[in-house]
């Protein structure tokens, strides 16, 4: 999976933990919480996409959905954001001692608990499965305004990605 590679990045979204944390910002988070390690990243490699930022992510193993439910896990852990995708970066990296940087936009900040449609949006292939949303918007229509903004920053967190990869990436 890793012949050849000299190190590894990950780019994405990522929940926010940390209350100060807005729709949109960038984390280069300089570790990752994963089954129990900290795991740190590559300052050097983290350079070119602005260089670390102090953060930590969580390796999650599920959506933290509810506000309450991210703010139990930054008073158990520190960390200020959370992914399903870092920890598995980080720990291959370790395993076979690469260089590796995560970069992160956040796009559902630590007060938002997440619609129940929103967990269950992506099918396994991590496509939207349009049928369960429908279903579920349909049978409490009170959660539309929460997709709505969720979507609204979901967009914007893609866009500082796209910002970040154009302004820094192309070293």
């Amino acid at each position: 999976m890793v012949q050849g590679a000299t190190a590894l990045i990950s780019f994405g979204l990522a929940g926010g933990l940390d209350p100060g944390l807005k729709p949109g910002e960038v984390v280069v988070p300089a570790v990752v919480l994963s089954n129990g390690a900290r795991l740190a990243a590559d300052a050097a490699l983290a350079r070119r996409f602005g260089g670390l930022t102090g953060h930590t992510i969580l390796a999650g193993d599920t959506v933290a959905a509810s506000a309450a439910g991210k703010a139990a896990l930054r008073a158990a852990t520190g960390a200020d954001a959370i992914d399903l995708e870092s920890g598995a970066v980080a720990q291959i990296a370790a395993t076979h001692e690469l260089p590796f940087a995560i970069v992160r936009a956040i796009c559902d900040p630590a007060q938002r608990t997440l619609p129940p449609a929103a967990l269950i949006a992506l099918n396994p292939l991590g496509q939207i499965g349009l049928v369960p949303v429908l279903s579920s918007v349909l049978r409490r229509p009170s959660q539309i305004p929460g997709l709505i903004a969720l979507a609204r920053d979901a967009a914007r967190a893609r866009q500082s990605l796209l910002r970040l990869v154009t302004t820094f990436g192309t070293d």
